[in-house]
């Protein structure tokens, strides 16, 4: 089935060009040029910000044209992850989306409903004729996802609107009220290179299969890290030998449980079959250990073309250590809302470069400030512990939930009238732009809504069909109630 043949079209045909246009975090230039002309098409006032946020403006329907205006608010941006056997470029090409029952998946990338299936539901509501609303401002955002720059660039002034919906979520009738602040750290370990020893054989490990994830929706499902996997292995093995490391690389993005790494390493020679059995037993430590949660886990060891040079010995125990000790995962659950994740860490991403320099890109969420930094120096102490350089991001503040909210209840009432069934009320520990929103509009009343995706920022991503029917149905409620 086409994607566009689904109901309502409108939306899925505006949600299908979103995914025809390039749009990889700070790349936003294609999107923005598509929006801007949207706007002028529709006659629609267009503003777009020294940051390159883009707000579109339409008055209320006939009979709501003095109501309280409402903002909208999505990212431009996407995640741009991809199998590593597949070939595909974020910055040109377009996404390959197609139906699989119930879901809209991708072929081997991320589908980018996050947040593309939001800024579809916008352009549906600023176009439409027959669909009652009171005025609207709908906020498109760019760089959500590496860095928060547009929320962060937000000037005061610039959104006029009390009431505000995000449509960055991903659980179908759920309300989000709350979410984590975080913050990024950097540790950079510099390392020199030495000549590889005589009588060594090299060898390939690679960890693939894992399904990955968002780092803060998904931290708490007992999934996999790749970095982790891949250095447990090459720890145990430099305990019992000589292992010389050549190169180390898993994970791409902060935001992302880390689904793929390898590690090229050679030992000595009369060392290769021991380093095999100890494999074999490892593989099956780890299958046993992540059945239920990775069922496709890949461990794969071969051997590989010798190498010039290796890692000095002392900069390679000193990666290998820090990166065991470096916690990942869930540090604490709250104790206000049951089931929600307060503070976690993810190991992201392990990257050699050029210059002599290991560089490890880290993610800490928490929604207790307090909580936030101090999983952040925890990581800091890892790698300060073995001389590295730690930097930390400026951060992002949390959303504090209120469950006084008028527009809480608006969304609740409207939820239950529809669907005769009550929504969940949660905070989430994903990070979303409301913080920072609340920053610089204080009075702003907020929920956030989605429709059911799984997989997010994972090319396994994917968006449920009836759940988005529904939510956008949700959501044109809403709007007429207010």
């Amino acid at each position: 089935m086409d994607m566009k043949t689904l109901e309502p079209r409108v939306l899925w045909n505006y949600f299908h060009e979103i995914t025809q246009i390039p749009r990889p975090s700070k790349k936003e230039g294609k999107i923005r040029a598509y929006l801007e002309a949207f706007g002028k098409q529709h006659n629609l006032t267009t503003r777009t910000d020294k940051a390159g946020n883009v707000l579109i403006c339409k008055p209320g329907t006939a009979g709501c044209e003095t109501h309280d205006t409402v903002i909208l608010q999505a990212h431009m941006d996407m995640v741009c992850e991809k199998n590593s056997d597949v070939a595909f470029n974020f910055d040109v090409d377009p996404i390959q989306a197609y139906v699989d029952g119930d879901w809209v998946k991708a072929k081997g990338t991320t589908l980018g409903a996050d947040n593309g299936i939001g800024m579809a539901m916008m352009l549906t509501l600023l176009a439409s004729t027959d669909l009652p609303h009171p005025p609207l401002e709908c906020l498109f955002t760019v760089d959500e996802e590496t860095g928060l720059t547009g929320a962060f660039a937000l000037e005061q002034g610039f959104l006029s609107g009390k009431t505000l919906i995000n449509l960055d979520s991903e659980d179908d009738g759920e309300i989000f009220i709350g979410c984590a602040g975080g913050i990024d750290t950097v540790a950079r370990l510099s390392y020199t290179q030495e000549p590889a020893p005589d009588g060594y054989f090299t060898f390939k490990v690679s960890v693939k299969g894992l399904k990955g994830g968002h780092s803060g929706d998904d931290i708490d499902k007992g999934r996999g890290n790749a970095n982790k996997i891949l250095n447990r292995f090459l720890w145990q093995l430099n305990r019992e030998s000589d292992l010389r490391l050549v190169c180390f690389d898993g994970g791409n993005l902060r935001n992302a449980i880390p689904r793929e790494a390898f590690a090229i390493a050679c030992l000595p020679s009369c060392d290769k079959e021991k380093m095999r059995v100890r494999f074999n037993v490892f593989s099956h430590q780890l299958e046993t250990e992540l059945h239920s949660t990775e069922p496709d886990l890949k461990l794969t060891l071969e051997s590989y073309e010798s190498q010039p040079t290796v890692i000095d010995k002392d900069s390679s125990c000193r990666l290998l250590n820090a990166l065991y000790a470096c916690p990942h995962g869930v540090a604490a659950m709250s104790m206000d809302m049951p089931g929600l994740v307060e503070t976690s860490t993810n190991l992201a991403s392990v990257k050699m470069k050029e210059d002599g320099i290991i560089e490890i890109c880290t993610s800490q969420r928490s929604s207790v400030e307090s909580a936030k930094h101090d999983i952040a120096w925890q990581v800091e102490a890892a790698w300060l512990s073995v001389g590295a350089e730690v930097v930390h991001g400026e951060g992002y503040p949390g959303w504090k939930p209120n469950l006084d909210s008028a527009l809480l209840q608006i969304a609740g009432q409207s939820y239950e009238s529809l669907f005769n069934a009550t929504p969940k009320v949660r905070a989430i520990h994903a990070g979303l732009e409301c913080g920072l929103f609340l920053e610089k509009y204080p009075y702003l009343d907020m929920v956030s809504i989605g429709p059911a995706m799984r997989g997010v920022h994972s090319p396994e991503e994917q968006l449920s069909i009836p759940s988005t029917q529904r939510t956008f149905r949700w959501l044109c409620d809403i709007l007429s109630k207010l």
